[in-house]
């Protein structure tokens, strides 16, 4: 090639922009004001508004009822956990929280959550021996969700541990 075509090629190529340096979000805060973190913030508000429309139709009750507590989560079809409440989270606190009561306010609530999210139908998994179990049950179809299948999954023990040794008197 002559040295007029190697100089035509390399004129008619756009010169490239100067490269910007590729900064954190912090250090362009620090560098440029806050019009990074407004443009970040109006972008992650565009999100959230589109994710709010998907709405999830069918999911799953997972309801652990212990001696102490009362765990209710409600997931979708994968197991991504949607909305969830304690009896703690509801406001109780010691011995009132293992109760029937605290129970059918933390499965209100959950329901509440799950159904603002678009559920209307869920399985339900109860484990655990708790005062909660039945009332968590009829709280989560009072709070307008259709309940197709109650499934117990508490675990029990076949033959369990090993004894103690015996006691000596």
């Amino acid at each position: 090639m002559s040295e007029e075509a190697v100089k035509t090629t390399t004129e008619e190529q756009p010169a490239a922009a100067p490269a910007q340096p590729v900064l954190s979000e912090a250090a362009a805060v620090l560098a440029g004001g806050d019009e990074p973190a407004k443009a970040a913030a109006a972008a992650d508000a565009a999100k959230l508004k589109k994710g709010k429309g998907k709405s999830i139709p069918a999911g799953i009750a997972y309801i652990r009822s212990s001696f102490n507590n009362t765990l209710v989560s409600i997931t979708d079809a994968r197991g991504g956990v949607i909305a969830w409440s304690s009896a703690g989270k509801a406001g109780f606190k010691g011995s009132r929280k293992c109760t029937a009561f605290a129970a059918t306010m933390v499965a209100q609530d959950a329901a509440r959550q799950a159904v603002a999210k678009g559920m209307h139908e869920v399985e339900v998994k109860i484990q655990g021996a708790g005062a909660g179990r039945e009332s968590a049950v009829r709280a989560i179809q009072s709070a307008g969700i259709h309940v197709t299948v109650i499934k117990d999954c508490t675990p029990i023990p076949h033959n369990g541990c090993r004894p103690r040794k015996r006691r000596r008197v």
